[in-house]
């Protein structure tokens, strides 16, 4: 217990976001005038009490004097009505607290002791008058009950004291010893112990999912009868995480049907990647495939890349802030723990979410409680948190995605991935290989050890119920990150202080030592010497906890003194906390007893096989009726069409990210005057080198559910595509594939699951592109209560995310997207037809259909092979991938980009909104040149097709007729007014 608290509240005098603050308030129907923000620190120390002089001191360091005042353990007085503070649970990452205690360390030349700390809220001073249950609602809108705590004060009981002092301390009153499990049960209770987790002695809650099912339970139970004796909770905790399905990717690796006995990763992501590197023999791009934390594939002759995209789909539902920034630091720790150690050089996202005007009436538990975050606040919480996560790392974020569909309503999916670059060999050693040995030691290094992160795992291979655990959720801390990554690939790496190393992600040290003790054989955990955020925590906590900013590494003897001394005079945290051995166990103790001992082969591979059987689903589809007739306002229908959710500007994302940190900013996520957002993105890694890194995304649920097959090579066809555009040719393009599926247990989403594993193979062995890493997310499930207290169950749409990475050779030849010349050519590469089921259009006329586009993927990569040569040979002036929406909305963005109209004929081979928003496949947007024309026809043949000029102000197009004349300005803002007030 602290015996000094003082508190120092920071005010503006001056507030540069204060309107846009309340504005926002206000749009969530919040009738106030004002909201102006406070920073409040709270200093507790036990020690010695801390100077006024002192306070002053750190006051006027926590303040920025030009905009800023404090007062030091006095009120804040303001022109308000109702004062809503916002602080931390206890034992929730405090980041700006941490970096605040810091500051007072290094200022005053102390160190902070047990029960001492910094802690940061938010204090909201609001004015304007609310209605009671406005003011019980506002504070929900501006924070998470799960992670935060609220007071709330009138003017009145503000008063002259102002807000209470309140110091977030954890409390725990746990054993810290290891309990014994007795798995002699009924299969009944069995199950219960599987699904809701094991009985805490002293509570008699359970703890939290172990997502084991009977099979797994009993091949544990007959482990440990072999054995002769009971398991403990450290060793069942241990195999649920190592056994989950988000660790061993269960439903991939399993037989399915007669026809996959291998099981669908080995049948489909790994064969087509063996036989396309067989095929290119020499010309083969990649370097590390599925091996490591990342996939790796050359750069040149002396540098690799490596790409991870993971998602945080479960955390970001219950704490979207949270998630989303433990997600994009975590895969920075999977490039930081590839080989040994590469440098994150830059950030992807992807968000599919609710409609963000839609309120959901959907809750976790019975009798509307527990609601379920709104569409908007998990948005506005997981754009915040990989702007922080790499804004704070210093790693641009310079490509990512949106989707809206309220099928995510219940459970949002949150992509994030890294790029890392490293040189391949140092001193003659190979730095992408690793390898820890017997006798080497285990340092953990960077944050400690807390509660936050328990069962995050086991908790991600179950739907969202109302049992979700709160202990899972996380929120990273990108400083303390920052300074180890530092530490290890600008310094410890290249002096050769360890052997191995990875990320302590799922499962915490129970998954990442484990893991690596396979390189070697065994290991030996001393799970006393971890250092902990607070005292009091279980073995079972310390061993599976995923608190974040962690590595381990294997360290040989007589390098360790060295290593720890780095990491000290860095202020990184690096602790020996076991050995490495050759023994085939996995041995851990705590407080002088073995509290887990399995051998590493039961561990890693004793979870019983299952045979999975599928059934083809039904078509699930509007019905199909005849095609509405053409609009006659087409010109209207192309606004009202670049005008949607899922086709429109999120500038409103894109520039809260920093992407030109680090230097290498080629072609940004926006191009253009007009300020598109482009399909991919082109960013240098390594400095005084032409060649630069391609990155591009796609995916289309829409088509999920008519055909998984073909909308798996719509994503591949149109993340290849986004790349070629930039002049990126087939040859230098690996891919990477993210499955986020739902209900993995239901024949029918199996066999969807099946077929879009089908179309990976067959499409990336036509296209000749590799996958190099890829993740899988099983039951994307909410399963809940609506406002009637219905039980009601939201999937969402089965979804496959495909993420290009290419290597573009010269990157003073490559184009941007927007329209440059007046006068320039405009083509449309390749054929269009009538292929409109699961479109844009056909969502926007409410229509049905069942033609998903299809493509002939080894024409269509001739194709773009002839293409991106065209570049490379500086014939076109720009280049967009026709995607969601079609060629008129392709159209449309190049013009707007440009702000530059065009005068457009159509064919009249096809009706014209038929041709304008058919979203067939394989199909590109094209500028050229006048001066180009011959050689870009030759160049290009068949597949290019002239469809007028760029020039003046509009956009003007005819058929057979005169169709319509839209104005560039009234379609940009159609474009950038959906999130307008976003």
């Amino acid at each position: 217990m602290a015996s000094f608290v003082h508190r120092i509240e920071v005010h503006y005098s001056k507030d540069p976001r204060e309107k846009t603050r309340t504005e926002r308030i206000r749009a969530l129907g919040f009738g106030i005038d004002v909201l102006q923000l406070v920073d409040v620190y709270t200093i507790a120390t036990v020690k010695r009490d801390l100077l006024p002089a002192e306070l002053d001191e750190i006051g006027a360091r926590l303040t920025n004097p030009v905009v800023q005042d404090f007062v030091v353990d006095e009120a804040t007085h303001a022109l308000f009505d109702y004062a809503i503070e916002i602080g931390f649970l206890p034992g929730v990452t405090d980041n700006v607290g941490t970096t605040a205690r810091q500051m007072v360390e290094d200022y005053l030349g102390i160190t902070f002791g047990e029960g001492e700390m910094v802690s940061f809220s938010s204090l909201y001073l609001v004015r304007g008058r609310l209605s009671p249950e406005a003011l019980a609602q506002l504070p929900a809108t501006l924070a998470n009950p799960l992670i935060n705590r609220v007071s709330t004060k009138t003017r009145q009981e503000y008063g002259e004291t102002g807000m209470d002092r309140i110091i977030p301390e954890v409390r725990l009153h746990e054993i810290p010893a290891a309990g014994i499990v007795d798995l002699s049960l009924p299969d009944e209770d069995l199950l219960r112990l599987g699904k809701e987790g094991i009985s805490d002695p002293q509570t008699g809650q359970r703890r939290g999912p172990l997502a084991l099912d009977l099979a797994q339970l009993h091949a544990i139970r007959n482990y440990f009868d072999r054995a002769g004796r009971k398991p403990t909770d450290v060793e069942i905790e241990s195999l649920a995480q190592t056994w989950s399905e988000h660790c061993k990717h269960t439903i991939f690796a399993s037989a399915m049907d007669d026809d996959v006995p291998k099981g669908l990763y080995k049948s489909f992501i790994q064969a087509a990647t063996n036989e396309i590197r067989a095929e290119k023999g020499d010309r083969d791009i990649c370097v590390t495939v599925f091996t490591d934390n990342s996939g790796a594939i050359v750069f040149d002759d002396e540098y690799l890349v490596t790409h991870k995209v993971e998602t945080h789909n479960s955390p970001s539902a219950l704490d979207p802030f949270g998630g989303a920034l433990t997600g994009i630091v975590g895969v920075n720790r999977d490039t930081i723990g590839f080989g040994l150690g590469a440098k994150p050089c830059i950030n992807v996202y992807g968000f599919c979410v609710g409609d963000p005007a839609s309120e959901p009436a959907l809750y976790r538990g019975r009798d509307r409680k527990n609601p379920i975050i709104s569409p908007r606040q998990i948005l506005d919480g997981v754009v915040r948190g990989v702007g922080v996560g790499g804004n704070c790392s210093g790693i641009p974020t310079p490509q990512g995605f949106c989707w809206f569909d309220n099928r995510y309503a219940g459970k949002p999916l949150v992509f994030a991935g890294t790029v890392g670059v490293m040189p391949r060999e140092h001193n003659g050693q190979n730095l992408f290989e690793k390898k820890a040995e017997p006798g080497d030691l285990i340092v953990m290094m960077g944050g400690r050890v807390g509660k936050d992160g328990i069962h995050g795992a086991t908790f991600s291979s179950e739907a969202l119920d109302p049992n979700s655990p709160v202990t899972a959720v996380q929120i990273g801390d990108p400083i303390t990150q920052k300074k180890f990554s530092d530490v290890l690939v600008k310094e410890a790496r290249d002096l050769g202080l360890y052997r191995s190393i990875t990320d302590n992600g799922a499962g915490g040290l129970s998954c990442s030592v484990a893991e690596m003790a396979k390189e070697c054989n065994g290991c030996h955990v001393e799970l006393d010497r971890v250092p902990l955020k607070y005292p009091g925590m279980a073995p079972w906590e310390i061993w599976i906890s995923e608190s974040q900013e962690r590595m381990t590494l294997a360290v040989s003897p007589e390098k360790s003194a060295e290593l720890i001394d780095l990491c000290a005079r860095r202020g990184v945290e690096a602790t020996l906390i076991g050995k490495f051995t050759g023994t085939g166990r996995c041995v851990v103790e705590y407080g002088g007893k073995t509290v887990m001992d399995i051998e590493l082969a039961f561990l890693h591979d004793g979870l019983p096989k299952k045979h999975l059987v599928t059934r083809q689903a039904p078509v699930a589809e509007p019905a199909v009726g005849p095609l509405p007739p053409c609009p006659d306002q087409l010109g209207d229908t192309l606004a009202a069409m670049i005008g949607r959710r899922n086709i429109c500007s999120t500038e409103f994302v894109t520039i809260q990210y920093d992407h030109t940190v680090q230097g290498g900013h080629v072609l940004g996520p926006v191009q253009g005057k007009g300020r598109v957002q482009s399909v991919a993105t082109l960013t240098k890694v390594v400095p005084g080198s032409k060649r630069a890194v391609g990155l591009s995304q796609a995916l289309f649920p829409s088509y999920a559910e008519l055909d998984p097959y073909r909308m798996a090579g719509a994503a591949i066809d149109l993340a290849i595509r986004g790349l070629v555009a930039t002049g990126i040719s087939p040859e230098s393009i690996a891919l990477l594939d993210n499955f986020c599926w739902c209900s993995s247990d239901e024949p029918e989403r199996l066999w969807q699951l099946k077929e879009a594993a089908r179309g990976c193979y067959d499409y990336a062995k036509a296209f000749g592109t590799p996958f190099i890493s890829g993740k899988d997310s099983m039951f994307n499930d909410f399963s809940g209560y609506d406002a009637e207290n219905n039980r009601v169950k939201i999937s969402v749409p089965p979804t496959l995310l495909i993420s290009s990475i290419g290597i573009h050779s010269d990157v003073t030849k490559a184009v941007s997207l927007d329209a440059k010349i007046s006068g320039d050519l405009v083509y449309v590469i390749g054929t269009t037809e009538e292929e409109l089921a699961g479109s844009e259009y056909f969502a926007f006329l409410g229509a049905g259909g069942s033609t998903v586009p299809c493509l002939d993927a080894a024409a269509a990569r001739v194709r773009y092979l002839r293409l991106s040569d065209a570049i490379a040979h500086e014939l076109v002036s720009s280049a967009y991938p026709v995607g969601h929406g079609g060629i008129g909305v392709a159209l449309a963005k190049v013009a707007i980009a440009g702000r530059l109209g065009m005068d457009i004929t159509l064919p009249g081979a096809l009706r014209p909104d038929i041709f304008l928003f058919s979203e067939t496949l394989g199909r590109f947007v094209v500028t050229v040149a006048p001066d180009h024309k011959r050689a870009f026809e030759q160049a290009l043949g068949a597949d290019a097709l002239l469809l007028g000029t760029t020039g003046g102000s509009r956009l003007r197009v005819t058929g057979r007729t005169f169709l319509f004349e839209q104005e560039i300005a009234t379609l940009e803002k159609a474009y950038k007014s959906s999130f307008g007030g976003f």
